[in-house]
Formats: C-alpha cells, structure tokens, sequence
C-alpha cells in the first residue's frame, strides 16, 4: 500500500504502470475526464484497504492481511488470483458494494520523487486514459492548481494518512504477534474434495484471548480492538465469496 517514489526501480503499486509528477509546466492544458468503467481492478482478487474502511469494507468484503515483512490489510474481491468477482462483464463495480480508496484514488497517488526526498508530490498514471490534453476538466489554470486538482491532493493527503494510521496497526499486531498464517476450507454439498484456501495471514483469536489485562486495555482505548474485530467478523465473508465464485464458473463453464 506504501507509496512508492515515482523513479525508484521498484514495483510500483497494484493498478499503476507509470508514474510522472503532475506540473502546471509539464501539463499545462491536462485535464480529466469522468472514469466511465472501473476495468483496471478487473485482474485482481485482493484490493488493500486502511484501517479507516474496515467499518464499512467488512459489511462486503472479507478482510484479511497479506504475507511478507510489511504486510497490508487487504479486501477479498475474489478467492482465485486474478479475477474480481464485483466486476460485471460491463466493467461496472457492482452496486451498493463499497469501492476502496484505493481504486478511488487511481490514477493519482503521493510519491517521493526520490529516495532522499522527504516531502510527497501529487503524481499519475499518465497511461491512464482519463487524464489528457484535451479533457474538459482542466488541471492547472496557469500556474495555478484548479479546485479539481485541489480536490484530487486533499483525497490523497487523507488517504497517506489513513496508511500512516494503518502502519501503526500492523505494527502493534506485529508486537504482540498475534498474526497467525490464515487456512479456510469450504465443503459444499456436491463437490467431492473440499475448496481450502491459503496465503494469508489473520488474528489469532487464541493469542488475542491470552494477553494481559494491560494490553488488551490498551488495544480497547485505542480503537484496534475493534479494528481487529471487525477483521474476525468479516471472515464469515469468505463462504458467500466462494459461493459467488462457484456460481461465476458454472455459468461460465
């Protein structure tokens, strides 16, 4: 979920191929376009999400967290890797479920422009078709940022600060180790073996049970305990997921 710095040689984040920062000099006449489809996220079955969405992702998607030194929490839009089963055959995010900020956000984001840099700068996708030259909805007024662009970096701005605020969930789940690597298996009348899914991780809800009093009041006054239980709740989830998976391959088939 981390930004990255737009010249780093490294991956950059899920959805973007290129990112160049946004100048009034280098893209004076920019503008953007309404997005008409939300296709980019079509290839994927996991979407991160911050702390900040957990109240509302969990009412749609299963939450769990991915695997690695610097593991984000992570939306299950689908349970086989690279298929998003909210996406229709329009390229239209299914109603009445919630879209991650993190698709919201595309194709903007804050990045460092290099390494050493300590200060974040507005910059995109410019392989995304929506920005261009001749888009209607200008970007700069002269050399000045127009409230459109100002709308864009206020979004943005939040969103670094909704990851700042995740980090330091992850690291307290970290401190207390109370991340375990996540198994599920799905037996549904019908098939012969069971569907079992991993490579995840999830809270332990023994370790959870098992700290001092001091810590799991700590986690209470804080918000994480609800953070994180939300998180157990919202691994109910993950059967309707492979229902809807199961009915997306017999129609497909």
């Amino acid at each position: 979920m981390a930004s990255k710095p737009a010249n780093a040689e490294q991956p950059l984040p899920l959805f973007y191929k290129n990112l160049v920062p946004l100048s009034s000099q280098l893209h004076p006449s920019h503008g953007i376009k309404p997005r008409e489809d939300l296709g980019f996220t079509k290839g994927t079955h996991a979407i991160p999400v911050t702390v900040d969405e957990f109240a509302v992702a969990q009412r749609n998607y299963p939450i769990v967290f991915g695997l690695g030194e610097n593991p984000a929490p992570l939306a299950l839009v689908g349970l086989q890797e690279g298929t998003n089963l909210y996406i229709g055959d329009d390229n239209q995010w299914e109603k009445g479920q919630y879209i991650p900020a993190f698709v919201r956000r595309y194709p903007f984001m804050l990045a460092r422009l290099s390494p050493q840099s300590q200060d974040l700068s507005l910059c995109f996708d410019d392989s995304d078709p929506t920005i261009s030259a001749d888009a209607e909805q200008k970007l700069f007024d002269g050399a000045e940022a127009t409230d459109t662009t100002k709308g864009i970096l206020a979004f943005c701005e939040q969103f670094e600060q909704a990851v700042f605020r995740t980090r330091t969930f992850m690291d307290e789940l970290a401190k207390l180790d109370l991340l375990m690597d996540g198994e599920v298996t799905i037996q549904r009348e019908g098939l012969k073996e069971p569907a079992v899914y991993r490579g995840f991780r999830m809270v332990a809800e023994e370790k959870l049970q098992g700290l001092r009093g001091d810590q799991t009041r700590k986690l209470v006054q804080s918000g994480m305990m609800g953070l994180i239980y939300a998180h157990l709740f919202s691994l109910s989830l993950i059967s309707p997921l492979f229902e809807r998976q199961f009915a997306a391959s017999t129609k497909t088939a």
